[in-house]
């Protein structure tokens, strides 16, 4: 296998390859199953790109590649010419700033990356038995495209941890980051959950619960086949209101949730929040195989801890329910703690062409892992859950 010769090309768009192509590489696993996640699929990317939120005039260019050996594909990746470094969640405006003092230019760059996701997912896609040779070729093909056409850099953000450990060794570096994930202790109901906690934290939540509750209303958990037009057309407001509050303008269209109704409904869980028969909150989830990710939340009414129950109690009802191992719910958000979503490491890896800029990247990112190191040891100790077996 390591004697073929592997060629690779760019794709300026998920149209030019066909789902089976794509998916051969990009979830093997989902000829039994679900994928482990919904975002490297081709339906997810080519979502993003037919609603135009990504392409031109965004600042994210698809430049997807594909690998193949004996003309069928062995490895593809996700891959964006990016003119900003909005919508990535690791954070680099420090670096673009730092080489733009210098007399640099840092944009445009190569991403590797889920636009919008911050979620943790393979990003070198290889079909099975193909990994190391695959992932080489489209590393080396990224690093390529990057040095001859004068970009600062290349991304690969919240790749898996065993990528990241490939990838440093290849040459890249290598960046930790932390997000707050809830982990399934194989709980039977919510109550369990609750039992793990301390006696403070599982007060605390229930008092939650009960004001949630409150809010005159019923909360229905919408999926697949119980999704409609008329329950995109009310989160759509909502996602426009969170989106211009954080982001001045909503990064995905309208046309994207109608692409999400068309091909993606069984991979999406909408939690939805009615009053008087009027849609008030919501909470769009997606749905992997061991894994509900939070993505999105909006509300049209503020209604105490409505937000909570919406994102995170109810994420973790529904993944206990269908045994799920886990429930990532975003980027940031020391909130989480105090919820049950506990700090964990997530990867990145980066290439610097300028070599002056590279040792100065490298050196800060050494001192910042450190200080992520420290920041979880420090966070797991102030976590909710019982510290002894006769803690009440």
């Amino acid at each position: 296998m390591d004697q073929t010769t592997i060629e690779v090309t760019m794709l300026t768009g998920l149209d030019a390859i066909s789902p089976d192509e794509w998916d051969s590489c990009a979830c093997p696993e989902a000829a039994i199953g679900r994928p482990l996640d919904p975002f490297t699929t081709h339906r997810f990317l080519l979502a993003l790109e037919r609603s135009g939120s990504v392409g031109r005039n965004t600042g994210w260019e698809p430049h997807h590649l594909v690998a193949r050996a004996d003309g069928e594909a062995i490895a593809v990746m996700p891959l964006y010419a990016k003119s900003h470094s909005q919508g990535e969640y690791i954070f680099d405006h420090g670096w673009a700033d730092a080489l733009e003092r210098a007399g640099g230019a840092y944009y445009p760059k190569l991403q590797s990356a889920v636009p919008f996701t911050p979620a943790t997912g393979r990003r070198f896609l290889t079909r099975p038995g193909w990994e190391a040779a695959g992932r080489a070729a489209l590393v080396q093909a990224m690093v390529q495209v990057a040095a001859q056409n004068g970009l600062s850099s290349a991304h690969v953000t919240f790749c898996t941890a065993e990528e990241a450990e490939a990838g440093a060794e290849m040459g890249l570096l290598h960046r930790m980051s932390q997000q707050f994930h809830w982990e399934n202790a194989a709980y039977s109901c919510f109550g369990d959950f609750l039992a793990a906690l301390s006696a403070r934290k599982r007060k605390a939540i229930r008092r939650e619960r009960r004001g949630a509750a409150a809010f005159g209303g019923e909360i229905r958990a919408l999926t697949g086949d119980a999704l409609c037009a008329e329950h995109w057309d009310a989160f759509w407001a909502f996602y426009q209101d969170t989106g211009s509050r954080k982001w001045g303008r909503p990064y995905l269209t309208r046309a994207f949730f109608d692409e999400v109704q068309a091909t993606m409904r069984d991979d999406v869980l909408l939690i939805l929040a009615e009053r008087h028969s009027r849609p008030v909150a919501g909470a769009l989830n997606f749905i992997g195989r061991e894994t509900l990710f939070g993505r999105y939340w909006g509300a049209i009414e503020d209604h105490p801890f409505l937000h909570f129950e919406c994102c995170y109690y109810q994420a973790i009802d529904y993944a206990i329910t269908h045994r799920l191992s886990r429930v990532e719910a975003g980027a940031q958000g020391e909130h989480k703690l105090a919820r049950g979503y506990l700090p964990v490491e997530t990867h990145s890896l980066h290439w610097i062409g300028e070599p002056s800029f590279r040792t100065a990247v490298a050196r800060y990112l050494e001192a910042e892992a450190r200080a992520v190191g420290t920041e979880i040891e420090v966070l797991m100790e102030y976590g909710p859950f019982r510290k002894t077996s006769g803690e009440g």
